[in-house]
């Protein structure tokens, strides 16, 4: 008879107590406990990968310098985009997670890039959809071959059997959340189910060197459902982020032990599929028939990429006692920080003023570099005076109102130069990089607001 026992899990971390108690020690949320019941299958035969692909190895230590040392084999895949943001290829045995909300396209990117390589046996395990509707969205992608494989199965010895039938080379599981393992009885979706899964995967990855990627929900705050221990157990994490009013969608890294955490991919919905976005610069930026106020362009840089991005301000006085902050893509707590620069640095009384701010394209930029840009943005619209299109910004701006060097910032000149723009706004301390550059654009270095407030609003 199998043992079958209770336990309490913390929805946010994951962790486990035999007890239902108030505040989970591990992070410290409240009321977060629920009780799931765990069913010890001893008497059920577990299906396993291993019984053909993997012999038995003997377990023991190794010194450091016996260990092989050699370079991660990694698949190229036709998605330049997706080849970014995993540091140049899918690592052989790696295990990846792709979250993103209902609707985003994370079913149709991986369908059609394991569509798009044929030299690829690829298992696309679908626990929400028929087979029929898979079918479908391959027919609009006008995409087949015959290595491609589909299975309609959420319990993972189900997935295990056809796994040591097929042998794939690599394995798609759409989604981790539907998921069931016959060992527990719990239900789909809940902690214990979403950890015992994962690590079963986790085990098959790694002994077999097949990279398998796991699709994944999110909740309504917009983090991964299944909690952070999900993300640990994995080796790379990318968010799937977009607007639904925007064709444009964000692939990000959020963790990755094969390369960056600050890459990022650009794509675009069409009809057809999700279709990358080589240059990025070109469709952040609006092409206006005449200059407007409160528009600067920042030189931003995304991982190893740089962006020219459109900052958008608008300052208006305010109607309210108490003025408006509205920022979107954009740190609030950052803009209020430049807010306070400008009124004790440069006497300008924004405490007066409603102040809304935008990053154009949907986009959500950490880059500190789009400081300058975004204080120019904020006096062309206080002053009413529009910045000229051909004129970009890449520096950081300080509390004593300096203007502070940014990295990277050739490849910055190179973009800017690239895209047409005849100047660029830098400071003077990064003079030092580019001194070498040898280029038709005129770049302008500066030390402080002020000098730049006395060169563009004389």
């Amino acid at each position: 008879m199998s043992k079958i026992k209770k336990a309490f899990f913390c929805s946010d971390c994951g962790h486990e107590s035999p007890k239902w108690t108030g505040k989970c020690p591990a992070c410290g949320t409240w009321n977060s406990f629920t009780e799931e019941i765990v069913q010890k299958g001893d008497d059920k035969k577990k299906i396993d990968w291993k019984d053909d692909q993997v012999s038995a190895r003997e377990m023991k230590s190794l010194s450091l310098s016996e260990v092989e040392s050699r370079e991660e084999e990694r698949i190229i895949t036709p998605d330049s985009e997706l080849n970014r943001v995993l540091g140049g290829g899918i690592v052989r045995g790696s295990l990846v997670l792709a979250a993103g909300e209902p609707g985003i396209g994370k079913s149709t990117l991986f369908l059609q890039d394991a569509l798009r390589m044929p030299h690829l046996r690829t298992l696309y395990v679908t626990g929400e959809e028929s087979e029929q509707q898979v079918k479908m969205r391959a027919n609009r992608l006008q995409l087949q071959h015959e290595n491609f494989f589909l299975l309609t199965e959420t319990s993972t010895n189900g997935i295990f059997q056809e796994i040591r039938k097929r042998k794939p080379q690599l394995v798609i599981i759409d989604s981790i959340q539907t998921l069931h393992s016959d060992f527990l009885d719990s239900a789909p979706g809940s902690i214990s189910q979403i950890r015992e899964c994962t690590a079963e995967f986790q085990r098959f990855a790694k002994d077999t060197h097949t990279p398998v990627f796991l699709i994944g929900h999110i909740t309504k705050d917009g983090s991964i459902a299944g909690p952070k221990l999900l993300e640990h157990m994995v080796d790379t994490v990318l968010q799937f982020e977009g607007d639904q009013h925007y064709a444009y969608r964000i692939l990000r890294t959020t963790k990755n032990r094969f390369g960056s955490t600050s890459e990022l991919g650009i794509y675009e919905m069409t009809g057809e599929g999700m279709r990358a976005v080589e240059n990025p610069s070109e469709i952040l930026i609006n092409q206006k028939e005449e200059p407007l106020s409160g528009i600067s362009i920042a030189a931003g840089m995304e991982g190893l990429r740089p962006l020219l991005i459109e900052v958008q301000a608008l300052v208006t006085p305010s109607v309210y006692g108490t003025p408006q902050r509205t920022a979107s893509g954009f740190d609030l707590r950052r803009l209020q920080l430049l807010l306070a620069v400008l009124e004790k640095r440069g006497g300008f009384h924004f405490g007066t003023k409603d102040v809304f701010v935008n990053i154009a394209g949907g986009l959500k930029i950490e880059d500190p570099s789009i400081d300058l840009a975004m204080v120019c943005a904020l006096l062309s619209s206080y002053e009413d005076i529009p910045l000229s299109q051909k004129t970009c910004f890449a520096a950081e701006v300080g509390l004593s109102g300096e203007i502070r060097a940014v990295n990277r910032i050739e490849q910055r000149i190179s973009e800017a130069e690239k895209l047409g723009f005849e100047r660029i706004v830098i400071s003077k301390y990064n003079r030092k990089g580019t001194e070498k550059f040898t280029g038709n654009i005129e770049v302008v270095p500066a030390a402080t607001v002020e000098e730049v407030y006395r060169l563009f609003f004389p």
